[in-house]
C-alpha cells in the first residue's frame, strides 16, 4: 500500500482537517507547508502528486500518536524506540502497530475493526503481525490488511455515512 494512502485514509477516519494534519506532522519532527501536503494528499493519478516516503509516514505516524495520547514521558520512553527509515521492510507491520499504539487499541479493538472492514481474524493471527521479524510466529502484513483495518476503524470512528 502507499504511503500516501495511508495518510490520505487514516487523516479521512479519523477526520482530521489539513491544519491538524500539519500539527501531527509537526509533533512527529517534520515541519511541511500547506503546498507540501496538499501534494502528498494527491492521488498518484494527480497532477502535483508528490510521493511520500517512509521517513514522512513515520513522522506522520509518530505524529499521530502524539496527537491522539499526548506527549510522551521521557523517563518512560522506550530505550530503542522503532523508526521506519527508508529502505525498511514490513512498513505495513509497523504502520499497523503505530496505529495501534496511536489509539490506544487492544487486541479486541484490533479484532473488531478488522471485523468491520471485513476480514475475521484470530487472535494469534493477530499477535503474529506485532511481532518481531526474528520470531518464527511472525507473519508479515500484506497490503490488504492496512487497507481492511482502515476501513474497520473508519467504520468506527465515521459510522456508516462512508
Amino acid at each position: 500500500m502507499r504511503n500516501n494512502d495511508v495518510i490520505r485514509r487514516v487523516r479521512y477516519a479519523l477526520k482530521i482537517n489539513n491544519r491538524n494534519l500539519i500539527r501531527v506532522f509537526e509533533l512527529g519532527g517534520l515541519k511541511i507547508s500547506e503546498e507540501e501536503l496538499e501534494g502528498l494528499l494527491k492521488k498518484e493519478i494527480e497532477e502535483g502528486a508528490v510521493n511520500c516516503n517512509n521517513k514522512t509516514l513515520d513522522a506522520f505516524l509518530t505524529g499521530l500518536i502524539t496527537y491522539k495520547r499526548g506527549k510522551l514521558d521521557p523517563t518512560k520512553a522506550p530505550a530503542n524506540p522503532d523508526v521506519l527509515t527508508n529502505n525498511s521492510k514490513n512498513v505495513n507491520n509497523y504502520v499497523l502497530k503505530k496505529l495501534r499504539i496511536a489509539l490506544g487499541f487492544r487486541s479486541e479493538d484490533m479484532l473488531e475493526a478488522f471485523r468491520l472492514g471485513g476480514v475475521h481474524i484470530s487472535e494469534s493471527e493477530l499477535s503474529a503481525l506485532f511481532r518481531k521479524p526474528d520470531h518464527k510466529n511472525y507473519r508479515e502484513c500484506g497490503d490488504k490488511f492496512v487497507r481492511v483495518f482502515i476501513k474497520g476503524i473508519t467504520t468506527m470512528f465515521r459510522g456508516d455515512e462512508e
